[in-house]
């Protein structure tokens, strides 16, 4: 069985980084035809929803040492619940990596101690500059870059690209935030990296510096970020498990 913390078996195509293709034959053009077809005549309401293109950085919660650059595009349940699908980028081939629902720190406070240990906190990412909506002016983003500081999120990666997994395989893994503490700080060859390529400044006298007067939260839940308190990490394993085979009558 397999655990998120293992590397898995080769695919039929195999390499490292991000940059290794699925296997898989091209697409045809009855795909395409049907792909653009449907695309004139289906709503794709849940998909129409996101509003926002957000990048940022997450480490595994396994292994702070890698670290990864994701690509938010975030729809809004309500003004407390997000949920994103996260991309390893925003090109057309971007691979779908995972899934983070955000909820503000009102609802985080409701939850059960231990399953508050799954969630991260935003606080350091927003205002370290790193969490930003691409191609959005600062001034025109800083009132919800005040809100998303004070949430908390669970991300979720079911494809490991930085490993050079060719598929989405094993067990998913659980990510954390940047912080401003070793071993979660974020590399900065990957700050430097995205900050050229969107030409954006993070640094104190970019992002940074105009989020440094951002009210913090009042405080930070302890069960949030909890390799922070207690230098451990979760790993996902896949185990064998008897079948219930009655289901309850109704």
């Amino acid at each position: 069985m397999s655990s998120s913390d293992q590397n898995p078996s080769p695919t039929p195509a195999s390499g490292t980084g991000t940059s290794v293709p699925p296997p898989g034959r091209a697409t045809t053009v009855s795909s395409q035809v049907l792909d653009v077809g449907a695309q004139a005549v289906q709503a794709l309401k849940p998909v129409r929803q996101m509003k926002q293109h957000a990048c940022s950085f997450a480490l595994y919660a396994h292994d702070l040492s890698r670290q990864v650059e994701v690509h938010h595009f975030v729809s809004r349940l309500n003004q407390d619940v997000l949920q994103c699908a996260v991309y390893d980028s925003d090109k057309p081939s971007a691979r779908l990596i995972g899934v983070e629902y955000i909820v503000s720190d009102a609802i985080f406070e409701s939850l059960h101690p231990e399953e508050q240990k799954l969630w991260h906190s935003h606080a350091y990412e927003v205002k370290a500059g790193l969490w930003t909506d691409v191609g959005v002016p600062e001034r025109l983003q800083s009132s919800e870059m005040a809100r998303m500081a004070k949430t908390y999120g669970k991300l979720w990666c079911t494809w490991q690209v930085d490993r050079g997994d060719a598929l989405p395989l094993g067990a998913p893994a659980l990510m954390v935030s940047p912080q401003a503490v070793e071993p979660g700080r974020v590399h900065a060859e990957l700050v430097r990296g995205r900050d050229e390529r969107y030409k954006i400044d993070s640094s104190a006298q970019g992002l940074k510096g105009a989020r440094v007067e951002m009210d913090e939260p009042e405080w930070i839940n302890p069960n949030a970020d909890y390799w922070r308190q207690h230098g451990k990490g979760f790993a996902v394993d896949v185990t064998a498990t008897e079948m219930k085979r009655h289901a309850p009558f109704p």
